[in-house]
């Protein structure tokens, strides 16, 4: 009799297309991007992004997910060259460099402080790139990528071989670096991981502010500067013309004030935070670094423990100073100079050997009329050290005490 045995069973191990594999990596980067962007979004910073020729991606991303409205205070896309040049108030010598991505970033936090909420974190974010297009291109496909933080700036540059990618492909490695640096910015752990072959580049380096800046405090150092661009002051080196002030805040007087001088001098114009101050307490970093951070890609800007001008004179030969006709009347001000005239007239004969001067803007007094230089008694020793602001070059009534008593911001 013929027993027939049943077949045995045999096991089949599935085979992974190269399109499921490709749609798993997919589902699963996409599952990284929102959990990234979602917790950029739970976290209490708020950014101004501004995208030039790539990075727009990222932009959707942020908006694609819930909450967009807590993180994203404006996002800018100066696309052509007009509009790249009215964002930054200046044409830049290149579009596409780490020095205009810095700039972009300093103009995106500048407008992050007067958008928000002054307990928040802000930050500025810059992105110019030149990517793969519909035409072959001679030059790098590479993007500058810029964070402006109060105490820190932090750059990132991607290159991409070329030909490796689409446009798409470069885009979103470019929008992913992007999230991914704001992410870094904000210390969360959420990344996307990025998909860089053997000879991509991507390249990070961190300016510190609050290093200096703490310096500054201890009394290590006597100055720290920032210049527009978000890079630090070379050593030794000195401005030609200095606007200094508290800066509580910075308003169109004080840049009006610069503008006027750029003219009669043909010098660029440097702030200078007074972070200790005969009739003020010295300033923290805290403060010191929010004040400097109004300047961000628009101006250069210094911070000193020098109070009076024979110490700021000291620090910088040769400058001229740029003053109102208030802080004027304070430089003859026996005073500051532990009640002495002679120490007075000595501090200004040794400031004219230093090679410093005035340039003296007229201001409304506290009985509403207007002064300007010519209301000075100047010693005739000293006059050649002063020159006048016309008032038809430069005339604004508007002070920091208004502003702070009116509860009103200073300037963009």
């Amino acid at each position: 009799m013929n027993v027939e045995t049943a077949p045995q069973a045999t096991q089949v191990t599935p085979v992974s297309s190269p399109n499921s594999r490709a749609r798993n990596e997919e589902s699963t980067r996409e599952r990284a991007l929102h959990q990234l962007v979602q917790a950029i979004h739970d976290s209490p910073a708020q950014l101004v992004l501004t995208l030039a020729g790539a990075g727009h991606s990222a932009l959707s991303n942020l908006l694609d997910v819930a909450g967009a409205s807590r993180t994203l205070l404006e996002a800018l896309v100066p696309y052509s060259n007009a509009a790249f040049d009215d964002f930054l108030a200046n044409k830049p010598e290149q579009y596409v460099s780490a020095a205009t991505a810095r700039l972009m970033a300093g103009r995106a936090y500048t407008r992050a402080r007067q958008l928000a909420p002054s307990a928040v974190p802000w930050l500025g974010v810059g992105c110019t790139a030149t990517i793969a297009t519909d035409r072959p291109k001679r030059g790098e496909h590479r993007a500058h990528i810029a964070i402006r933080q109060p105490s820190r700036l932090t750059e990132y540059f991607v290159r991409f071989e070329k030909g490796l990618r689409s446009r798409k492909g470069e885009e979103e490695e470019v929008s992913t670096t992007i999230l991914n640096a704001i992410a870094e910015s904000i210390g969360l752990a959420e990344r996307i991981p990025p998909d860089l072959r053997t000879k991509d580049v991507l390249e990070v380096a961190v300016i510190d502010y609050l290093a200096t800046v703490e310096a500054l405090v201890r009394g290590q150092i006597h100055f720290t500067g920032v210049r527009a661009d978000g890079l630090l002051f070379a050593d030794g080196s000195t401005p030609p013309v200095i606007l200094s002030g508290a800066f509580n805040p910075l308003h169109e007087g004080h840049l009006g004030m610069a503008q006027a001088a750029e003219t009669l001098l043909g010098e660029e114009v440097t702030f200078e935070l007074a972070a200790v101050n005969v009739d003020k307490p010295p300033l923290s970093a805290a403060v010191i670094l929010e004040r400097m951070g109004q300047f961000a890609g628009r101006y250069p800007v210094l911070a000193s423990d020098a109070p009076t001008y024979i110490e700021k004179a000291r620090l910088y030969p040769g400058a001229t100073f740029v003053v109102g006709y208030d802080t004027a009347l304070r430089i003859f001000a026996t005073r500051y100079y532990e009640n002495s005239t002679a120490k007075m007239l000595a501090a200004l004969r040794e400031l004219a050997t230093l090679g410093c001067r005035f340039l003296v803007a007229g201001r409304v007094d506290e009985q509403a009329i207007f002064r300007s230089l010519q209301d000075l008694a100047i010693p005739a020793e000293f006059q050649p050290l002063f020159t006048a602001i016309p008032e038809q070059l430069f005339r604004r009534d508007i002070s920091s005490t208004a502003l702070r008593s009116a509860q009103e911001r200073g300037s963009r």
